[in-house]
């Protein structure tokens, strides 16, 4: 069973005791504080979906003092599952990733009906969420713990762009955007497993590398484990990229390119992927890259063909180890122009020393 990114409460009787517009000073028991605190600490972005006032619900949760914990709240008189399809779109999470806790088995059934993915619980289970194994990360990371803030963050960032009056690069530019790529220490494992695992629409090959197989790479000198990191001016997003890849005396073997989807629109899988072509055209070695079609990873497939990847045979290609339903893409590489939206500091692959350069525009 897959885990849970986002956890949609109802109000009255479900995440606080009583009914708002009847009771009034409505209370959350400690025990459902902490099932809030607790999932904001492993990542678990939490939402409202609420049948009541708008404006009164929204000052009692700030009063309770746990208004910053719930993204893009839907409250007023609609229905439960409209509320839940909105949040799921802005946020940009498949349904399957979805939790809904409501005391009302037809609020229950309405957004079961209509949204069978998502996961429907009762209120009287809320106490004890923390302890199923949907609620439970494999891994909780920095990133985890900051990932409420980062998506905050992007709201603001996404409202700024909305009342921007130019093009999509000359926005991107005043954002101050710089992406660092760094090679993998022991303290990013963590990190590395929990893209390979949340990333789904930009992973090339859909394939979760286990934490005991990142540590036997890590100790391998004919492979490159990198992960990119992204900040601008409204914060830090946090480890938004993963390659790994194996380096052969002619060809570099990209055998797994991930990045979070929260970073699409700023163009980082583009750069990363043209960086590291630059890499290797520096090197003087063709790029094989694994690509294995999903249900959900259309963009990754796009943005390899983008790049100038094809299906053409090489003498290269065909010395490498073949697994099933994987596909191996092939470039020669050319150098490539740094991009003009943001600075990138990162390892020189072909060094053999740890030198680190940053690739910008003049």
């Amino acid at each position: 069973m897959s885990t849970v990114k986002c956890l949609v409460w109802d109000l009255d009787n479900t995440l606080w005791r009583g009914t708002l517009l009847e009771d009034g000073e409505v209370q959350v028991p400690d025990e459902i504080l902490s099932v809030v605190t607790e999932l904001d600490r492993r990542g678990i972005l939490q939402s409202v979906a609420s049948r009541n006032d708008h404006d009164h619900a929204w000052e009692r949760l700030e009063k309770l003092g746990i208004a910053e914990y719930f993204v893009l709240p839907q409250i007023g008189w609609g229905r439960k599952s409209d509320s839940v399809r909105a949040i799921a779109d802005e946020l940009g999470f498949a349904q399957h990733t979805i939790a809904f806790i409501d005391d009302q088995p037809t609020e229950r059934a309405e957004v079961n009906h209509h949204l069978p993915e998502v996961r429907c619980y009762p209120a009287e289970d809320a106490a004890s969420l923390t302890a199923l194994a949907e609620f439970t990360p494999v891994t909780i990371t920095a990133d985890s713990q900051h990932r409420r803030a980062m998506y905050q963050a992007g709201f603001r960032r996404a409202a700024e762009r909305a009342t921007f009056v130019g093009a999509d690069d000359d926005f991107l530019r005043t954002l101050d955007l710089r992406m660092g790529i760094h090679r993998a220490t022991e303290e990013d494992l963590s990190r590395v497993e929990e893209l390979t695992l949340r990333t789904s629409q930009m992973n090339a090959t859909g394939v979760h590398y286990s934490d005991s197989a990142l540590r036997s790479l890590l100790a391998d000198p004919d492979h490159e484990v990198l992960v990119t990191t992204l900040t601008d001016r409204f914060g830090p997003h946090g480890a938004v990229g993963i390659v790994l890849l194996a380096k052969h005396p002619a060809t570099w073997h990209l055998k797994l390119l991930a990045t979070s989807c929260r970073v699409v629109s700023f163009g980082a899988g583009t750069v990363l992927l043209r960086w590291l072509t630059g890499q290797a055209a520096t090197a003087g070695v063709h790029l094989a890259a694994d690509f294995r079609r999903t249900e959900r990873n259309r963009m990754m497939e796009v943005a390899y063909r983008f790049a100038g990847f094809t299906m053409d045979d090489c003498a290269c290609v065909a010395r490498l180890p073949a697994d099933d339903g994987i596909h191996t893409l092939h470039l020669a590489p050319t150098p490539q122009e740094p991009p003009n939206t943001m600075r990138v500091r990162a390892p020189v692959l072909s060094s053999v020393d740890d030198s680190v350069a940053e690739w910008r525009s003049a």
